[in-house]
C-alpha cells in the first residue's frame, strides 16, 4: 500500500476533518492538534505528541527558546479522538480562525506530523 503523504478536504458544516482511511490507523492512540509555527496547524498522533514533543517542550526551566516552543504549542491545544466509524475529528473554531480556513484544507505530511492549512 502507497504511503498517504497529502490530501485535500472540506470541512462539513459541523467542523469535522474526513481523514483517509489508508491512515486513520495512525491516529488510534489519539490526536492532538495545535498551531504551527505559521498561520497553520499542526496534527500530531498522540503517541508522536507524548514521545517527541513534550519531551522538548520539557527543556531547561531557564532556556526561552523553550519557554516560546511552551506558549505557541500549548495555546489552543487540542487533544482528542479520532471517529473511528467515520475517520473524522472536529476541529476547533479557534484553530480554523487562526489559520485562516473556510471549508477547504490541505493536509501534508511533515515528517512524524501533519500541517493543515487554508487551500
Amino acid at each position: 500500500m502507497a504511503t498517504v503523504d497529502y490530501f485535500e478536504r472540506k470541512l462539513d458544516d459541523k467542523r469535522r476533518l474526513t481523514v483517509p482511511a489508508e491512515i486513520r490507523s495512525e491516529f488510534k492512540s489519539g490526536i492532538v492538534v495545535t498551531r504551527g509555527f505559521g498561520k497553520y496547524l499542526h496534527l500530531y498522533t498522540k503517541e508522536v505528541w507524548d514521545k517527541k514533543v513534550e519531551p522538548e517542550l520539557n527543556g531547561s526551566i531557564l532556556d526561552e527558546r523553550v519557554a516560546d516552543l511552551n506558549v505557541q504549542f500549548r495555546s489552543g491545544k487540542v487533544s482528542s479522538k479520532l471517529d473511528v466509524k467515520q475517520g473524522r475529528i472536529t476541529l476547533e473554531l479557534h484553530h480554523i480562525k487562526y489559520a485562516g480556513i473556510k471549508k477547504d484544507i490541505v493536509a501534508v505530511r511533515a515528517g512524524a506530523y501533519w500541517r493543515l492549512s487554508a487551500s
